[in-house]
């Protein structure tokens, strides 16, 4: 059977400023392209559909769209919600979508329950695990502390336990929207850490044939049978390595698979580009870089006049602009924004803790700190989806 694996359109989402709503159809003209040329059975959408709970008009057209030409193909497809989806909007009239082929599967409740796919050698089937919020779903899997890891294994635990009452030789394709260790992030992905915790680790998906992963950017092989399609456009500038590709997967009578990368079209290139501002502007290795969207940080150590005006005179298609200037680390103009990079919110909290009082927290008010966190996050996403 031959699936064609993609997730994370972000369906509405914009690119700084720029509309991304023409390149992601263009993608959706390129995946049903894919899907009739390469003779596909079925496509798989690992989550995060649209980029928020309460999508623009036009990104639900446009989806419509998209659900009425893979329809119309005949290609049958499996889909789960994302952290960015309401999963309740998005499953509206899966009942009545299911007759026509397209399989919305957004109730953790339903985890065990598959889409069976069908081809010469006998069934597939094909478990959509949607995103699954500990905090919302720990009673549904009925563990004790929600967290990543506990509540996907308890779901995985539904998905054996179905697999194992099937005919022998029955194929399985287990759809998964989460952070599984090993994966390389960018800065477009919503953080999604419960208790510190953000991952889980690969081990979860043992006893599958293929896991369809959704929630990284960046397309990538966590281990041969556990694979992230990634974004097939680019929403962030730590995306610029990225090569936008789909997996083009053929599972065999067997199990075996053997897996094909597909590229997608993207828009325009995305460049980085960093030192001062006149070296910027002069420098002929930087002419390939004319025509993509470009993020510029600027070294000087006093802020140049007028720098976006002047680096549009070359890179028209600047994007973003920061500032970075040559300082000694123990300058005390150092910004603020500089000595919190990278550090986590329990990291900053840590830190004030120790700044207010002279000592950080001992490990009991460390975690009435991440408990608040999480308590936060849990709410701010029942107010999402429910709006």
């Amino acid at each position: 059977m031959r699936l064609l694996h993609t997730s994370d359109w972000h369906l509405g989402r914009a690119f700084h400023r720029v509309n991304m709503l023409d390149a992601q159809a263009e993608f959706i003209g390129h995946l049903v392209g894919t899907a009739r040329e390469r003779e596909v059975d079925a496509v798989v959408v690992s989550g995060d559909v649209y980029d928020r709970a309460v999508p623009p008009l036009a990104a639900v057209q446009l989806f419509d769209d998209a659900l009425h030409r893979l329809a119309g193909l005949g290609v049958p497809t499996v889909m789960i919600s994302g952290n960015h989806d309401s999963a309740r909007r998005l499953g509206v009239g899966a009942g009545l979508i299911d007759r026509a082929g397209i399989h919305l599967r957004t109730d953790a409740a339903a985890c065990g329950t598959p889409v069976v796919l069908a081809d010469r050698h006998g069934d597939v089937a094909f478990y959509g695990l949607p995103y699954l919020e500990p905090a919302l779903v720990k009673d549904e899997f009925g563990v004790e502390k929600p967290g990543h890891e506990a509540v996907l294994a308890a779901a995985m635990d539904r998905v054996r336990a179905d697999l194992a009452t099937r005919a022998p030789g029955t194929r399985s394709v287990v759809l998964a929207h989460a952070f599984v260790t090993g994966g390389a992030v960018s800065d477009s992905e919503r953080d999604i850490t419960v208790g510190g915790v953000d991952s889980v680790p690969a081990g979860v998906f043992d006893g599958v044939d293929y896991a369809a992963l959704g929630h990284l950017h960046g397309s990538q092989t966590i281990g041969e049978r556990v694979r992230y399609s990634g974004s097939p456009l680019p929403y962030s500038f730590s995306e610029a390595d990225h090569r936008k590709t789909m997996w083009l997967v053929d599972l065999g009578p067997d199990g075996s698979l053997d897996a094909e990368r597909i590229d997608c079209p993207v828009p325009r290139a995305l460049a980085r580009v960093r030192g001062h501002l006149e070296d910027l502007l002069a420098d002929p290795g930087l002419a390939r870089h004319e025509d993509a969207w470009v993020e510029a940080t600027l070294t000087d150590p006093v802020r140049p006049a007028d720098p976006m005006a002047r680096l549009t005179e070359r890179f028209p298609h600047t994007l973003s602009l920061v500032f970075d200037p040559e300082r000694a680390p123990q300058d005390p103009d150092v910004s603020y924004a500089r000595r919190l990079a990278g550090r986590s919110e329990q990291e900053i909290a840590e830190d004030f803790v120790a700044h207010v009082r002279g000592a950080g927290p001992d490990p009991s008010e460390q975690a009435v700190l991440r408990d608040a966190f999480d308590a936060v996050r849990a709410d701010e996403t029942v107010r999402e989806t429910a709006r």
